[in-house]
C-alpha cells in the first residue's frame, strides 16, 4: 500500500483530493489544524466505504504540531509516497500593495510559504524512501506574472497582492526543490486547482470541487515519465500546456 499526506484536508479541495487518493488505493492521512474537524471528515469518507484514511492534527504554522504529525505518521509507516501541500489562506480582503500591513503579509506567508517549506522538510526523509515520491504544491493562476502584468485581462481585475505574492514565492520554492532532487525519482510540481466553489472563495467560481480535486490528484499520481518542476493551470491553459510564469 502507498501512503499520502494531504494538508488542509478536512474540507474543500483537500478533502476531495484525499478521497480520490484513497480511491486509488492509498492510505491517506488527512492533515487538519483542528483534529475534531479532521476526524469528522475522515468519518464522512469512511461512511462511503473508504476506510484507509486517518485524521492527524497538523497546523502548518506551528513547528511543534508539524513535528508531532511527523512522529505520528512515522510511527505507522516508514514511507510516504505523496505529499499534497494544500493548506492555504487568502489573507482576507481588501488587499492593496500600497498599504497592506506587514503583519498581514507575515500571516499569509506563514501559511502559504513557510508552512509548505516546514512540512516538506519535516517529511522529506519519509518521501525519500518511496520508489516514486510525489510532491504537489497547490498554487494559483493568480500568481502568474505573465497573467498579472496583462492589465487588460478581465479575469484579473480582482487582485489580492499579498495572496498572489505568497503563491508566487511558493512557485519559486517548488521549482528550486524540483531542481535539487532532479536526479532522483521525485516529481515536484505546483498546480492551480482553478477558481473553485469552496468556502475559500465564498462558494463562487467556475470549477467544482470535484474538478479541482482531479486536477491536483493527477499530479500526485504521475508516472516515472511525468513532468517535474512545472506549474500547471488547466483552467486557464488546457492540458498539456503549462501556465507561463
Amino acid at each position: 500500500m502507498k501512503y499520502a499526506l494531504v494538508t488542509g484536508a478536512n474540507k474543500g479541495i483537500g478533502l476531495e483530493v484525499a478521497k480520490l487518493l484513497a480511491q486509488q488505493g492509498f492510505f491517506v492521512y488527512l492533515g487538519s489544524r483542528d483534529l475534531a474537524n479532521g476526524q469528522a471528515a475522515a468519518q464522512q469518507l469512511h461512511a462511503t466505504g473508504l476506510t484507509a484514511l486517518e485524521a492527524v492534527q497538523l497546523d502548518v504554522t506551528d513547528p511543534a504540531s508539524i513535528q508531532a504529525a511527523r512522529a505520528t505518521i512515522g510511527a505507522k509507516t516508514p514511507v510516504l509516497d505523496v505529499l499534497v501541500n494544500n493548506a492555504g489562506i487568502s489573507g482576507g480582503v481588501p488587499q492593496l500593495a500600497r498599504d497592506t500591513t506587514l503583519e498581514q503579509f507575515r500571516t499569509v506567508f506563514e501559511t502559504n510559504v513557510f508552512g509548505v517549506a516546514s512540512v516538506t522538510q519535516a517529511f522529506l526523509d519519509l518521501l525519500e524512501k518511496s520508489p516514486e515520491p510525489r510532491i504537489v504544491n497547490v498554487s494559483t493562476a493568480m500568481a502568474s506574472l505573465a497573467l498579472s502584468t496583462d492589465f487588460d485581462n478581465a479575469s484579473f481585475v480582482f487582485r489580492v497582492p499579498v495572496y498572489q505574492a505568497s503563491k508566487a514565492a511558493l512557485n519559486m520554492y517548488t521549482v528550486n526543490l524540483a531542481y535539487e532532487v532532479r536526479d532522483t525519482p521525485f516529481k515536484v510540481n505546483a498546480v492551480c486547482p482553478g477558481y473553485t466553489q469552496t468556502d475559500f472563495t465564498g462558494h463562487q467560481g467556475t470549477s467544482t470541487v470535484e474538478e479541482a480535486g482531479q486536477r491536483i490528484a493527477k499530479y500526485a499520481l504521475l508516472g516515472p515519465d511525468g513532468p517535474t518542476g512545472q506549474y500547471f493551470s488547466e483552467e486557464y491553459f488546457p492540458a498539456p500546456a503549462t501556465c507561463p510564469w
